[in-house]
């Protein structure tokens, strides 16, 4: 597939190649957001429970303000924490987001997770035992308030992430918008291939985040099994004089997913970049897709039990 952008189901382009912004520490992020501006990306991913959304800003704001982009020219995807699921909280918690951005409207809002924590105020609120405290706020309400933010111009597509197919199914049934990505954990060790050709059925696009299995996660263990040292994803960068990254990002790619990439390093961020100038071979897209084992990073534990919960 040639085309850089994907045409969600409302008619929004948006590009295929976005910059992840999980786990990138306030400190440095800001100049990985100039960085990947100035290479060329017009995506990138946010989300208020990543606690550096200011500095995003900061980083978009140097690059409008030297007049490298506009403010149309990039595309900005939120999303909303689970302490703010009832519907009243809803545009409060975009506000809060846009104002951390220094923006006037986002691109792309999503609900982060179907599953809502108790409110009050903690992101992580935690009984004295230290269990994860858990709302029973319904996911269908808190996207009818997704969509009155949609109709107030304030998103200008509305989406979901963690979602299952279930789930998708029982918030169609009452949605008037139908959600436009679903982002999702998807890499060669969970390829997703049954929830993306669902989503795909109903005119939803897929956004794959951790595409590189999330090597810097912090509840790593040191014999987890690491994507891009997989001596078969190796043997096929060779072939392709490509590196492991730029494979599994393409592999994305080629199956109209919208990959998202996180890196605070410049050449990295140069090298996921540079993902247009091939294209894996059919028998090579079907090899990778063997090497699924429900290799699963972000699991989210501490909500298993809930009726919600999604995996």
């Amino acid at each position: 597939m040639s085309s850089k952008t994907i045409k969600f189901n409302n008619g929004q382009e948006y590009p295929l190649l976005g910059l992840g912004t999980w786990k990138s520490k306030p400190g440095e992020v800001t100049q990985a957001v100039i960085d990947a501006i100035n290479i060329g990306y017009r995506q990138i991913d946010c989300a208020h429970i990543y606690g550096n959304e200011k500095e995003v800003g900061a980083g978009l704001k140097d690059r409008i303000d030297a007049g490298v982009v506009q403010r149309q020219d990039i595309c900005i995807t939120s999303k909303l924490w689970n302490n703010c699921h009832s519907p009243e909280l809803v545009e409060p918690a975009l506000r809060k987001t846009l104002s951390n951005l220094g923006l006037d409207y986002l691109d792309l809002y999503l609900i982060h997770w179907p599953f809502g924590h108790k409110e009050g105020g903690d992101e992580w609120p935690r009984d004295s035992d230290g269990k994860l405290q858990l709302s029973d706020v319904d996911y269908i309400e808190t996207w009818k308030a997704m969509e009155k933010i949609n109709k107030l111009g304030l998103a200008k597509s509305i989406g979901i992430s963690n979602f299952n197919e279930d789930q998708i199914n029982r918030l169609l049934e009452s949605a008037s918008i139908v959600p436009q990505t679903n982002q999702i954990e998807c890499h060669p060790y969970l390829t997703q291939k049954k929830l993306s050709a669902f989503c795909k059925s109903k005119g939803i696009t897929i956004t794959a985040y951790s595409p590189l299995g999330c090597p810097d996660r912090p509840w790593a263990k040191p014999d987890d099994p690491l994507l891009l040292d997989d001596p078969k994803i190796r043997e096929i960068a060779d072939k392709y004089n490509k590196s492991p990254a730029q494979i599994v990002l393409r592999y994305q790619i080629q199956q109209e997913h919208i990959v998202i990439p996180k890196s605070v390093t410049k050449s990295r961020i140069r090298e996921n970049f540079d993902i247009f100038d091939f294209e894996l071979k059919e028998e090579d897209m079907k090899l990778i897709d063997t090497f699924d084992c429900d290799g699963r990073i972000c699991a989210f534990l501490d909500a298993k039990g809930h009726k919600y919960f999604p995996f």
